[in-house]
């Protein structure tokens, strides 16, 4: 569809109209930890202004662009999941306190959203110009989701490597060996160095980049409409910090959603390459409808939550068991 540029600049208005709102209210004042309370009300906020967004969609474009905007938001909501695992495993890492948590993934969210933008923009351009790109994407996706399951049985989930993003700005900034509060630059006897709050904004920032390699050829198998594309992923991003504290422990719990996540890509990857055959001409290729592709994303994820709960719950159960049994 082709929007005017008001729309744009009425949506990323909008977003960041929201994000200063929550700023000022979470941040206002001394540094604290985000409540459980604060992360439900920010979390509901946000899916219900995405909801209202597709509906809006779906008034003035039509069902099959407000499908397309709603199989990409879940898509990367649920790519957004997956994400927190290795922001749990940085801010253990990088040893953050809770009170400065939030303020570091809203930093580091920010500066994701930005390259995102940039990222789809070049992607939109190129896949306008160059149609094989779809067959790359398609296989690209295959390729990852089959890494992510070999990963998940290695048993290599939890493993998190400093990117090359990370490593220059470690090397190329003076750093001090703890944290000053919530600043990110201070001066010290004279020399002005940043703090480690900096350092892992930035592992924050450039890591859910790199996922973006992942989720941005996910969406592009969806809608290659570059402003659904867009919208998908920002309203994903904004409420991705609450849902960070929202969820908790029940990340640890989520056993199976790595499977999910895999079936989804390797489903979307063939998806885009069955579509890009048969716009080449071969009509044995069939074109999968935004309907089936928003139910197989729906429910993969539903299955894979209550699956991954009831397998928590079952070894639980096991534990105390078997705590019970050693103890008599």
């Amino acid at each position: 569809m082709t929007v005017p540029v008001w729309a744009w600049i009425a949506v990323i208005g909008g977003l960041l109209l929201v994000v200063a709102i929550d700023l000022w209210i979470v941040d206002r004042g001394e540094a604290r930890e985000f409540t459980m309370r604060q992360a439900t009300f920010w979390v509901t906020l946000y899916i219900a202004l995405a909801v209202a967004f597709g509906v809006l969609l779906w008034v003035t474009e039509g069902g099959a662009k407000a499908g397309e905007f709603f199989a990409g938001y879940i898509t990367e909501y649920s790519l957004s999941v997956d994400n927190l695992f290795i922001f749990f495993i940085i801010m253990s890492r990088f040893a953050v306190p809770k009170e400065f948590q939030h303020k570091v993934l809203l930093v580091g969210i920010l500066m994701a959203l930005v390259m995102r933008g940039i990222f789809i923009a070049l992607g939109s351009a190129a896949l306008a110009n160059f149609s094989w790109l779809f067959y790359v994407f398609g296989a690209f996706l295959v390729y990852t989701a089959i890494n992510i399951v070999r990963q998940h049985v290695k048993g290599e989930d939890d493993d998190y490597q400093e990117n090359a993003v990370l490593r220059w700005v470690r090397r190329a900034f003076p750093t001090t060996p703890d944290y000053v509060g919530a600043k990110v630059l201070v001066r010290v006897n004279g020399k002005r160095m940043v703090t480690p709050m900096l350092i892992v904004m930035v592992a924050i920032g450039s890591t859910d980049l790199l996922f973006a390699l992942d989720s941005i050829p996910a969406i592009f198998g969806l809608t290659t409409d570059a402003f659904i594309v867009f919208t998908a992923n920002a309203f994903a991003l904004m409420g991705l910090r609450q849902l960070y504290f929202l969820l908790g422990g029940l990340l640890q719990r989520l056993v199976y959603i790595s499977y999910g996540l895999a079936f989804i890509l390797a489903f979307i990857g063939v998806k885009l390459v069955l579509e890009a055959l048969h716009a080449s001409g071969f009509s044995w290729a069939p074109e999968v409808p935004i309907s089936v592709s928003l139910s197989v994303i729906g429910a993969t994820m539903v299955i894979t939550t209550v699956a991954s709960l009831l397998k928590s719950r079952s070894d639980a159960r096991k534990g105390v068991e078997t705590s019970q049994s050693g103890a008599s």
